[in-house]
């Protein structure tokens, strides 16, 4: 009888050991699966990412909690996924956004670059427009000096044509006087003949009476 006693009373013993155990166990399990849920919702990154998965995760603890030893297995099992699923979620959201943030910076890069290009582009237009103008400034100032030129030659042309004609007009008048001259002289030269011809002739009877 005392044996049986014993029997029984080393066999509660075990089984309240392996209930204790089995508590602390659970107490683990959901203090580690609480405390990873809780790093995840204070992140300042990520707390505010997937929270209808935060949510489900919670439930999962708490349904682990009170969960008999039957059931807490696959109790347990639901709350780890559920935890997990709630980081990764947080971590996919996170990523995503980054990644939308990045498309947001690539995009205001390309847009930069391409003002930038346009920018330069305009001023590289602008600069040959000046260009043009100051070629069509400087073509139009030649062309006025060279129809100067042209006028000034013309007006040249006609000078020295004008100056041709008087100096020929003058030569002329030169020719003409010269002739009149020489018609003078040949007339004067004509007249001294015909003057001492005459006295000649009126001399002449004299000369004779005196010298028989």
């Amino acid at each position: 009888m005392k044996r049986s006693t014993a029997i029984l009373a080393a066999v509660a013993l075990v089984l309240a050991t392996l209930g204790s155990a089995h508590a602390r166990q659970d107490d683990i399990d959901i203090s580690r699966l609480t405390g990873s849920l809780d790093q995840l919702a204070n992140d300042p990154g990520m707390g505010s990412y997937a929270q209808a998965e935060q949510a489900r995760a919670r439930d999962a603890i708490n349904r682990l909690a009170q969960a008999s030893s039957r059931e807490r297995p696959h109790a347990l099992y639901l709350a780890e996924r559920r935890v997990d699923l709630a980081k990764t979620a947080a971590q996919l959201q996170d990523a995503q956004l980054k990644l939308t943030q990045l498309d947001r910076e690539h995009d205001q890069i390309l847009l930069d670059n391409s003002r930038r290009d346009a920018e330069l582009a305009r001023r590289e237009l602008e600069r040959q427009r000046l260009q043009y103008q100051l070629a069509q400034e400087e073509a139009a100032r030649l062309q006025a000096q060279g129809q100067e030129y042209s006028q000034a030659a013309d007006q040249a042309r006609a000078e020295a044509e004008r100056a041709k004609k008087l100096a020929a007009a003058q030569s002329k008048v030169a020719r003409a006087a010269k002739r009149q001259a020489e018609l003078a002289a040949q007339a004067a030269k004509a007249m001294r003949s015909q003057m001492e011809a005459d006295k000649a002739a009126e001399a002449g009877p004299d000369t004779s009476k005196q010298h028989p």
